[in-house]
């Protein structure tokens, strides 16, 4: 999503076609996300706010991948979470049960309001036996005035001080990507992943045996894609160029 749709809240130039195109080819998509802190829904308003019309079945977060993935380990279960409401309300959906006494996992995800009375009591609960999950492995997430600590970050404080290392289900974990080809009924030979970042996006494609389209208008720059020891399937400008390519074979 960020970096290939939107931009600071701004739709990219061509992301309305993009998602125009997909539609009257009749392909079916899902954008992706690794913030946890937005429902689909939530996050279906805020892309119409940016002139981007997707509907809420097509967004797929790091939220409800972790749900699904706890929901196929031990469903029905108990978590003390450190998140908002787009990962509380995906484990409630799942049936889970969200509390601080003798829960079954710690689950870390995004909030702009991390607590240091939330980080001891989780880093007490993982010393107890809780098995540590966390939404993504992103250290940083960007705001007007910079750079924010985000779930990697946390994760790696409560990491050292327990000694139990997280298990991350978004990206670049193809877990994440897996589980939403579950969703589209889909198959990884007939499927594409469009993403901004060599470091979550292409390599979680790869892993997971799609076509990968790297874009250059979010975080990777041209001369860092030789820096990585994979390379996307092809690179280009931004998915206005997906779009002219689209608008030609529905021609």
């Amino acid at each position: 999503m960020d970096g290939v749709l939107v931009n600071g809240g701004a739709a990219v130039p061509g992301a309305d076609r993009f998602i125009a195109a997909l539609d009257k080819a009749g392909f079916n998509f899902l954008v992706l996300t690794n913030n946890s802190r937005f429902s689909p829904r939530d996050l279906a308003s805020r892309l119409a706010d940016s002139g981007l019309s997707i509907p809420p079945e097509a967004l797929w977060t790091s939220a409800l991948a972790t749900a699904r993935f706890l929901d196929s380990q031990r469903p029905n279960g108990r978590a003390f979470v450190i998140g908002e409401a787009g990962l509380t309300s995906a484990l409630h959906d799942i049936g889970y049960v969200l509390t601080d006494r003798d829960p079954d996992y710690v689950v870390l995800g995004e909030t702009r309001s991390y607590s240091f009375e939330a980080i001891t009591k989780a880093i007490r609960l993982v010393d107890r036996g809780a098995r540590f999950i966390a939404t993504n492995p992103d250290p940083v997430g960007p705001s007007p005035e910079g750079n924010l600590p985000a779930t990697g970050s946390v994760a790696a404080l409560i990491q050292h001080a327990t000694g139990q290392v997280a298990y991350f289900v978004g990206k670049p974990n193809p877990l994440m990507i897996r589980e939403g080809l579950n969703v589209l009924g889909a198959h990884s030979v007939t499927t594409a992943m469009v993403g901004d970042r060599m470091d979550t996006d292409v390599v979680a494609g790869i892993e997971a045996g799609l076509e990968t389209i790297l874009v250059l208008t979010g975080v990777t720059r041209p001369e860092a894609i030789d820096r990585f020891p994979y390379r996307p399937s092809r690179v280009v400008d931004s998915v206005a160029d997906l779009a002219d390519e689209l608008a030609v074979v529905i021609a």
